[in-house]
C-alpha cells in the first residue's frame, strides 16, 4: 500500500509539472537605466495591390475639383459657385496599384508609384500639378488604405490587423492580440514577408533586446506574424478530460491516505 501512494504522488507531483506555465519575459536581458540607441523606423514604401487615397485640394476649390473624381465630388450652385464634398465610400476605395505598379489618376493619367514613400507620391503629384500649371498652390493628401498585419499562432487571440497610420511594431501586433500564451515559444516568433516578388521567413527572439534591432521589429503591410507553439494545443475535450483527472487523482489519494492512516492507528 505504502509503494502504490509513492507511486501516486510521484506521479501526480510529474502531472503538475507538465501543466505548469511557462514564465515568458519580454526583453529579459535589458538593464536598468542603460541607454540603448533606437533604430529608425524604416519608411513605408508602396507595393502593387496597395490601396491609396489621395485627396487634392487648393485655395480655389473648382481647381482641385478635377483631380478627386474618385475621392471626391464637385457640383455648381445656382449663383455659378462651385462647391466640393467628399465621398466617403469613395474615399475608402482609392486608388489600387496594378501589376505594373501603376495607378490611373484624373487628367494627370498613369503614374508609376510602385516602390515610392507616401511622401514621395505625395510631392510627385504636386509638382505636376505646379509644373503643368494646374494648380500654383496644391495640397496634397496621400494614405494607405490597406495596411493589415495577420497574427496567428500561440496568442492570445489570432486576428487580422488593420493599420490605419501604416506603422506598427512586432511587439505591438502581439499585444494588441492578447499577448503570448503559456505554450508560446518567446524565442521563435517568425514574420514571414512578401517583397520584390519574394517571400521569406524572419525569426525574432522577443525575449533579448535584440528583437529592437530585428528587420522584423517595424511590420510592413502584408506581414504574418506567427507564434510557434511548444506542443500542439490541447482541444476543450482533451482540457475537461485532464481536469477530472486531475480532481479524481487527488480525491482518490485522499481517500487512500485516509485508510492508511485508519489502518496504522489500528
Amino acid at each position: 500500500m505504502n509503494k502504490f501512494i509513492l507511486g501516486l504522488t510521484l506521479f501526480s507531483i510529474i502531472l503538475l509539472n507538465s501543466c505548469a506555465s511557462k514564465k515568458i519575459v519580454y526583453v529579459n536581458d535589458m538593464q536598468t537605466d542603460v541607454e540603448y540607441p533606437v533604430a529608425e523606423a524604416p519608411a513605408l514604401h508602396l507595393q502593387k495591390n496597395d490601396r491609396v487615397s489621395i485627396q487634392v485640394s487648393a485655395k480655389s476649390p473648382e481647381l482641385a475639383a478635377p483631380f478627386n473624381t474618385i475621392a471626391g465630388s464637385y457640383k455648381v450652385n445656382e449663383d455659378g459657385n462651385i462647391s466640393t464634398g467628399i465621398d466617403q465610400s469613395a474615399s475608402n476605395q482609392g486608388y489600387i496599384i496594378d501589376r505594373e505598379g501603376n495607378i490611373a489618376f484624373p487628367v494627370l493619367g498613369s503614374l508609376h508609384i510602385e516602390g515610392l514613400t507616401l511622401e514621395e507620391v505625395r510631392d510627385l503629384i504636386k509638382n505636376r500639378l505646379i509644373n503643368d500649371k494646374f494648380i500654383n498652390e496644391p495640397i496634397v493628401k496621400v494614405e494607405i488604405l490597406n495596411f493589415k498585419i495577420s497574427v496567428i499562432g500561440a496568442v492570445g487571440g489570432q486576428k487580422v490587423l488593420e493599420i490605419p497610420d501604416g506603422r506598427m511594431s512586432l511587439l505591438e501586433a502581439i499585444t494588441r492580440v492578447g499577448g503570448l500564451t503559456a505554450n508560446a515559444l518567446p524565442e521563435k516568433v517568425a514574420v514571414i514577408r512578401e517583397e520584390d516578388g519574394v517571400r521569406r521567413k524572419i525569426v525574432t527572439n522577443i525575449q533579448t533586446q535584440e528583437v529592437f534591432n530585428s528587420p522584423a521589429y517595424y511590420l510592413k503591410q502584408n506581414d504574418i506574424v506567427y507564434i510557434e507553439p511548444r506542443s500542439a494545443e490541447i482541444t476543450p475535450k482533451e482540457d475537461r478530460f485532464w481536469r477530472y483527472f486531475g480532481v479524481g487523482a487527488g480525491l482518490l489519494g485522499t481517500v487512500i491516505s485516509v485508510l492508511t492512516l485508519i489502518r496504522v492507528a489500528k
